[in-house]
């Protein structure tokens, strides 16, 4: 009898196996025969599962970021109000989280400015897109509660820049300490004015 194998989590325990390596090492210095052996496989069976390093890196981010986002969602989920709920939603980008999730998006991002390709810069625009609708749903659901005024659509763009620009700037030189008081400061006169 054949056995089955399940591919996506095949994919996901070999990734998960590689995620020392990647961090560990800049993608471009790391082989894949060190990949196969971090994962026991055989180079053929790397093939089976991801086309290239990069599409490697890419499971190991997806597999942290949907961990983060449930955490997330779960935040967001205890709050009620719309400007507290963007609050949750911006802490992600200056707290302290999961430094295995920063190092491998420092990486990402070293990659990607570095020597861009296609596939990463679709792979930055998509993940980018998914937060920002994400972002953007608290303020239109807050817009149907009748909590903000229609007129906040007009912050949302500028709030997730800001918000972008800081996690950035945190993660290429960890300069920026005790953001969530001045972030919170600001998001809390914003709606001041958005507030119904």
């Amino acid at each position: 009898m054949a056995i089955i194998v399940d591919k996506i989590k095949k994919r996901q325990d070999i990734a998960l196996a590689c995620k020392d390596i990647l961090i560990k090492q800049c993608i471009n210095n790391v082989s894949i025969a060190s990949l196969t052996k971090a994962a026991g496989i055989s180079k053929g069976s790397f093939y089976d599962y991801f086309t290239n390093k990069e599409d490697l890196l890419f499971e190991v981010i997806n597999i942290y970021l949907s961990f983060h986002n449930e955490i997330k969602q779960n935040k967001l989920n205890s709050v009620n109000s719309a400007r507290e709920k963007v609050k949750v939603f911006l802490q992600v980008f200056y707290e302290e989280d999961d430094d295995n999730l920063k190092e491998l998006y420092r990486e990402f991002l070293s990659i990607t400015l570095s020597n861009p390709s296609k596939e990463m810069m679709e792979y930055h625009l998509k993940r980018n897109d998914e937060y920002y609708k994400w972002f953007e749903s608290i303020f239109e659901n807050g817009i149907k509660k009748g909590e903000l005024k229609p007129i906040s659509r007009e912050v949302v763009n500028g709030l997730y820049i800001l918000g972008h620009g800081v996690f950035m700037s945190r993660l290429t030189c960890n300069s920026i300490q005790s953001n969530q008081t001045e972030a919170d400061k600001f998001i809390d006169a914003i709606f001041n004015f958005i507030e119904v």
